[in-house]
């Protein structure tokens, strides 16, 4: 590209730029190359870092986190401990208990209120196996056998209607309707 002469530009036929005519400033960018792109990393690549300390295996290897641990414990407990016995006091001088506790859990969306009174036959009935009450279909569901055969149905009409004429159908519809099918 560089001679004596003078510079040519790339893809221009043999053109030639000669002394200060190279530093115009339309001619500078014709021989300036564009950067190569940023080649990107393969997974490969970005996966070879990536080892035990990068997942927090080995956290505990340098001394630090756990005496903050043990600290951060210790105080966990003597805080559980004191609310403990705040409880625990409140609840021998007959005092209210605080209404945070029962705020805080939420009812639970799937239990069947009944407003009738049931005897306890049938509220055992009802009950599962864990103590929790059984979900009751108020609709009807269909069972695994009834699903399989309606889509087997489906699927048998998508095929005649895509591979037999219509007068096979109609033939074939003919042939139902005298065998009462």
């Amino acid at each position: 590209m560089l001679d004596h002469e003078g510079k040519e530009v790339p893809g221009n036929r043999g053109y030639k730029y000669f002394g200060a005519a190279r530093d115009l400033p339309g001619v500078r960018e014709l021989f300036e190359k564009e950067p190569a792109p940023a080649l990107r990393k393969t997974r490969a690549e970005l996966m070879k870092d990536v080892d035990a300390e990068y997942y927090g295996y080995r956290d505990e290897d340098d001394g630090v986190l756990l005496p903050l641990e043990t600290q951060y414990e210790k105080q966990a407990m003597l805080e559980a401990v004191q609310k403990w016995r705040t409880e625990k006091e409140s609840r021998l001088s007959g005092e209210k208990q605080p209404q945070e506790e029962e705020e805080d859990e939420e009812e639970s969306i799937y239990t069947v209120h009944n407003e009738e009174p049931d005897d306890e036959e049938s509220r055992e009935e009802q009950e599962g196996e864990e103590g929790g009450v059984t979900f009751i279909a108020h609709v009807p569901v269909p069972s695994q056998r009834e699903v399989e055969e309606a889509l087997v149905r489906r699927k048998k009409m998508e095929l005649l209607q895509r591979y037999a004429s219509e007068t096979l159908q109609a033939q074939s519809q003919e042939a139902r309707t005298l065998l009462g099918l």
